[in-house]
């Protein structure tokens, strides 16, 4: 039987990727700095699955968490054989005006506790020769973001550091799959200040679990990059055939907001 860990499993594609995997018959290994909604969903998946969950609340934006979840589980013996970095977060506005500390928690999540947990646990799965890791990014992964330039900065990081490991440990039976989202209806939006922009209002936007389904299945079979959505392939390709100047401009475009 096989163990997933997932990191922002308390809502949203997170939420809905650890449904998936638990109607499939894995453990689950929890984590999310909400430990009362934790507790509800390990109730509630351990009744309906009959499999196990062990939840970890647990501030990932924080120095050393990703060394502190690897402990813990290190210590019940516990072997990860599927790791999802889903956990991440933005802020909208203007990077002269927004607030730094926010922005540092971002790098810090986004970037740096993504990285640490991929590098523990895939240490593990070299030495076991199998396993597989997803790291959700996004398609503002294909461009730069005016007024969300740390979140899209960040997520070309997870593409591109992600695309690279896949690359690494590939002949050793392991695969790393970017998930890259459009739009997509979580607690995403209101976070980040989206709803009233371009991008958002008025569309229809593919919800949490059509992610979620896509991209496991994506891990399973080992893609590399997964984009979901075909008007977001097209648009996460198309930036490669204009000038990155037009590009940007089109993002400032979306994003701004609606009155």
């Amino acid at each position: 039987m096989a163990t997933t860990l997932i990191t922002g499993a308390s809502n949203g594609i997170g939420l809905e990727l650890a449904k998936i995997h638990a109607s499939k018959g894995d453990n689950l290994v929890l984590v999310a700095r909400n430990k009362t909604k934790l507790n509800e969903i390990k109730i509630e998946l351990e009744t309906q699955y009959k499999i196990l969950v062990h939840t970890i609340a647990k501030d990932l934006s924080q120095p050393n968490a990703a060394q502190e979840v690897y402990d813990e589980l290190k210590q019940k013996n516990t072997v990860v054989n599927y790791l999802i970095n889903n956990a991440g977060f933005g802020d909208y506005g203007f990077f002269y005006e927004t607030n730094w500390d926010k922005e540092l928690q971002m790098i810090n999540l986004n970037i740096s506790a993504l990285t640490h947990f991929t590098k523990l646990f895939l240490q593990d799965m070299v030495k076991r020769k199998s396993g597989k890791i997803m790291n959700v990014a996004s398609t503002a992964a294909f461009q730069s973001g005016p007024t969300m330039a740390v979140y899209y900065a960040s997520k070309a990081y997870v593409l591109n550091f992600s695309e690279a490991i896949d690359n690494e440990v590939r002949d050793k039976g392991i695969t790393v799959t970017t998930l890259c989202p459009g739009p997509t209806e979580t607690g995403f939006l209101e976070a980040a200040a989206l709803q009233d922009s371009k991008l958002f209002k008025g569309k229809k936007i593919a919800s949490a679990k059509e992610v979620a389904e896509y991209g496991y299945k994506a891990m399973m079979q080992g893609k590399t990059i997964a984009i979901h959505g075909l008007m977001n392939r097209i648009m996460a390709n198309a930036v490669r055939f204009i000038p990155r100047s037009m590009a940007v401009k089109v993002v400032r475009s979306l994003q701004a907001k609606i009155n």
